[in-house]
């Protein structure tokens, strides 16, 4: 029940036409196992998230993404979630007129196929909203509308606690944090791989979430690609030196 990338190249459709920002990105993920990917600015890290989710701007022009041996590239967005696959945004939607608690049993429904029972799904949601650090009448609150970036940010933690999918993809999950909300929004993913059968791919630029979030293996994405791999020693050792050397080395082989 593996998440296999294999050769993945897409294109960004721009205004000025397709761009391609992945260049053959190769990654596996295995039950269990936690990945963190990490680049500097502008690198396509999202795009390869967004890519693995199935978002209408990322043309997949080449290479393949299976889930459990389901090609996740000819699904579409919601075949996807119910397949298994879960994406924390970097900058979540805000959704005017849908209450939070609208939206997670309306998603609850669509990936289990069945609506939760309503006696035991309150006291799921406001277990888990407690947990993150939210208070119950958040629930009925517009969907991110007049979030702080905190409580967006833990908002997503609670729906991957709530649909707990096979595979969750967080992408710079760590961004506008401050330490407290860092540690509590860590927390909640580590009660989600804490089943030992889930995995994660950690998208970030900043090695301080892996303070809290202890990698298996850590990847360095640069233009489009991984360039090197290692286990968290790797990370410590990028916060020492930084990117430069292998943004040089991606150049000198472009």
């Amino acid at each position: 029940m593996s998440l296999v990338i294999n050769d993945l190249h897409v294109d960004v459709l721009t205004e000025d036409g397709p761009k391609q920002i992945l260049k053959g990105v190769n990654l596996t993920i295995n039950p269990g196992e936690v990945h963190a990917i990490m680049g500097p600015n502008g690198s396509g890290k999202s795009t390869l998230a967004y890519s693995l989710a199935g978002h209408p701007k990322c043309e997949i022009t080449s290479g393949s993404v299976t889930l459990d041996d389901t090609e996740l590239t000819e699904l579409s967005v919601d075949e996807r979630a119910r397949a298994g696959l879960f994406l924390a945004m970097q900058y979540p939607v805000e959704v005017p007129g849908v209450s939070v608690a609208n939206f997670l049993r309306t998603a609850k429904t669509a990936i289990d196929g069945e609506a939760p029972k309503v006696r035991t799904w309150v006291k799921e949601v406001n277990e888990a909203m407690d947990a993150l650090g939210l208070d119950s009448t958040f629930s009925g609150r517009s969907l991110n509308e007049g979030f702080s970036g905190g409580e967006k940010k833990r908002a997503e933690i609670v729906q991957l606690q709530l649909l707990n999918p096979k595979y969750a993809i967080l992408d710079e999950t760590d961004s506008g944090l401050d330490i407290d909300a860092l540690r509590v929004v860590a927390d909640g993913v580590n009660r989600y791989t804490a089943q030992g059968d889930r995995g994660v791919l950690l998208i970030t630029h900043y090695t301080r979430i892996l303070n809290y979030i202890k990698p298996d293996f850590v990847h360095v994405y640069v233009d489009g690609r991984v360039v090197t791999e290692g286990g968290p020693e790797l990370a410590a050792k990028l916060e020492e030196t930084g990117y430069d050397a292998y943004i040089a080395q991606a150049r000198a082989n472009a």
